[in-house]
């Protein structure tokens, strides 16, 4: 008996290009991690990072920001140690500190490393922002959680510039403003690990800070209150940021093994130390500004 020849050119899907009814469902998935929060199942560390929910919901919230909106592009990020204590040293811009977090989300997504960034006391008398800012691994920029964090082998963030730098005006940008006292330097000195200077190029556009209601700052205990082109003319819709393209780049790593923790008491070497690094940081930025070109779209 023959066998019918009708389908002989019917094509045949392999098992490997088949759907998979193995995968996780999603909402499972969800279901899974609100049940596990709302037990308390889950980890934190000494300094309330919660690496799970970082990781899944407010890195997930804002990687649209970096891919899309920011179109965020990194430069030599070999110079990130794969492994062990580093100091991440970058310029603060923006009017908001959204560069923070897309420094976050680059070291995250493209060098696997979780960032624990440094953050100003403000942040900290805030109580849903506080709360927030230790879920997501930041922590109070003073040399003791520094120290720690670096003698454990974390990649640690730190913005010298503070509010100086994300609070500067439009007609100062890409220029450095003064790096405090080195405190930062310090603690790299004392725990023995590299210092990376990085440029952000893009947070400088996206609010574009004309001017500064000072009195109403003031009387909300904030350092600055700015205003914008577009804020506060337009009420919340002045807060969504301009799509400027945005560039970060990592400099080489400066050493500081070769010196011995107690030089970190050295105010003079601690000095020009935080100098050279406010001047590699400076001279990245203005490099890495040509590199980029114009800001905004169709101009990439």
């Amino acid at each position: 008996m023959s066998v019918p020849q009708e389908h002989e050119d019917a094509v045949v899907i392999p098992i490997s290009a088949a759907p998979s009814f193995e995968e996780p469902d999603r909402v499972a998935r969800l279901l899974a991690f609100l049940r596990r929060r709302v037990e308390g199942d889950y980890e934190v560390d000494e300094f309330g990072y919660d690496a799970e929910l970082t990781d899944k919901v407010v890195l997930e919230l804002i990687r649209p920001l970096y891919t899309d909106w920011f179109r965020v592009e990194t430069v030599e990020l070999k110079n990130i140690p794969d492994e062990g204590g580093a100091l991440v040293v970058a310029n603060h811009s923006g009017t908001l500190p959204l560069d923070a977090l897309m420094l976050q989300v680059a070291l995250h997504d493209e060098a696997r490393r979780p960032l624990r960034l440094l953050g100003a006391d403000l942040v900290y008398q805030l109580p849903v922002l506080s709360h927030l800012a230790r879920k997501t691994g930041h922590t109070l920029a003073c040399p003791e959680d520094a120290d720690r964090l670096l003698r454990k082998g974390e990649l640690v963030g730190v913005f010298p510039e503070g509010f100086k730098g994300v609070g500067k005006s439009f007609g100062d940008r890409y220029r450095l403003q003064r790096f405090g006292r080195g405190g930062f330097v310090a603690s790299a000195i004392r725990a023995g690990v590299p210092i990376v200077p990085t440029a952000i190029v893009g947070a400088e556009e996206i609010y574009p800070k004309v001017g500064d209601l000072k009195f109403l700052a003031r009387m909300l205990g904030l350092p600055y209150l700015p205003i914008t082109p577009f804020f506060p003319l337009l009420g919340p819709l002045g807060l969504v940021p301009l799509p400027s393209k945005w560039m970060i780049e990592f400099g080489e790593p400066i050493r500081t093994d070769e010196y011995e923790p107690s030089a970190a008491d050295d105010p003079m070497l601690v000095f020009n130390l935080t100098d050279h690094v406010r001047e590699v940081i400076q001279q990245l930025l203005n490099e890495l500004r040509l590199r980029r070109g114009h800001a905004f779209p169709p101009f990439v």
